[in-house]
C-alpha cells in the first residue's frame, strides 16, 4: 500500500486507543501494509497487550506487601526462589525473562509468601532494566517490613542480546541487590543464602 492510500484508509478507520493509532503508523513506516489481512487487527492487539504488560506502571508495589503478620519467633532467613517473570527492556522494547530469588531475615514482621510473586509481577510489568528491578525488590521490602536484611537475585535472558546486536541466544545475566545484614556482615549471610539456594 502506498503512503497516500495508507493515509486515506487510516483517516477512515476508528481507533479506540492512541497506541493502536500509533502502531498502525509504525507498521506502515517499516514498509508493511497495515491493511493486509494478517495485520488489520494487529494495532488493536498490540494496544491491548501493552495495556496488560505495562499495567505495573499504575500499581504501587509497596501496597501488595501492605498486610503483614507477626513473625512469631521466626528470625531466621526466609527464601522464596524460582519466581518466574517476564519484563520489557526499556532500551529496545523487547522482552527479557527469567527467575527471581528473594531472601530476607524478619525483624518482627513477615508477609504472605504469595505476595513476593505479586511484587515481582508489578515491578516487571513496566519498561525495565534488570539492575533496577533487582534493587526495587529489596528496596520495597525494606520500606514495608524493615527486615534485618534482604537480598534479591535476578537471572534473565535478554532478547535484545539474543535476537539482535551480538546475537548470543542462551546468554544470561545475573544481578544481585543486598540490604541490611546481607551487606554488613562480610558476606556471611549472603553465602548462606546461596548455599540454601543450591540445596534445592
Amino acid at each position: 500500500m502506498n503512503a497516500m492510500r495508507a493515509e486515506a484508509v487510516k483517516s477512515s478507520r476508528t481507533f479506540t486507543d492512541p497506541i493502536e493509532k500509533h502502531f498502525y503508523d509504525i507498521i506502515s513506516l517499516i514498509g508493511e501494509d497495515p491493511e493486509r489481512e494478517g495485520l488489520q487487527e494487529t494495532p488493536k492487539r498490540i494496544a491491548k497487550m501493552y495495556r496488560e504488560i505495562f499495567s505495573g506502571l499504575h500499581e504501587d508495589p509497596a501496597e501488595v506487601l501492605g498486610k503483614t503478620f507477626p513473625a512469631e519467633g521466626t528470625n531466621d532467613i526466609v527464601i522464596v526462589q524460582d519466581i518466574p517473570f517476564y519484563s520489557v527492556c526499556e532500551h529496545h522494547f523487547v522482552p527479557f525473562f527469567g527467575k527471581v530469588h528473594i531472601g530476607y531475615i524478619p525483624n518482627g514482621r513477615i508477609v504472605g509468601l504469595s505476595k513476593f510473586a505479586r511484587l515481582v509481577e508489578i515491578l516487571a510489568r513496566r519498561p525495565q532494566v534488570q539492575e533496577r528491578i533487582t534493587n526495587q525488590i529489596v528496596d520495597t521490602l525494606e520500606k514495608v517490613i524493615e527486615p534485618v536484611g534482604a537480598i534479591a537475585v535476578v537471572e534473565a535472558e535478554h532478547l535484545c542480546m539474543s535476537m539482535r546486536g551480538v546475537k548470543k541466544p542462551g546468554s544470561k545475566t545475573r544481578t544481585i541487590a543486598r540490604r541490611g545484614i546481607f551487606e554488613k556482615d562480610n558476606g556471611v549471610q549472603e553465602e548462606r543464602f546461596f548455599r540454601l539456594l543450591e540445596k534445592e
